[in-house]
């Protein structure tokens, strides 16, 4: 099994694959974002992804949170789940 370096690479380029096929997408995330990718079918990643937020968050950027299925390509049909923060 690949390690969670090499999984978050994975998803990081599907993702990127995505906006650039779907570049409409960008219109709606806040500028100078922070992307964090939550794999629904890999709990570990899951959690070391959040965890990293918590280590390394920057209260001035936002955070975009994605949820997908790492095991399925990313395409129009099968988008990943986008969460873009609201302002309160």
């Amino acid at each position: 099994m690949k390690d969670v370096a090499e999984r978050n690479l994975d998803l990081v380029t599907s993702m990127m694959r995505f906006i650039l096929n779907q570049p409409q997408v960008l219109d709606q995330l806040p500028p100078d974002f922070r992307l964090v990718i939550l794999p629904d079918d890999d709990r570990e990643l899951r959690r070391y992804n959040l965890e990293l937020l918590e280590q390394n968050g920057e209260e001035t950027r936002p955070v975009v949170f994605v949820r997908l299925n790492a095991q399925a390509p990313l395409s129009e049909s099968h988008p990943p789940r986008i969460y873009v923060p609201v302002a309160v």
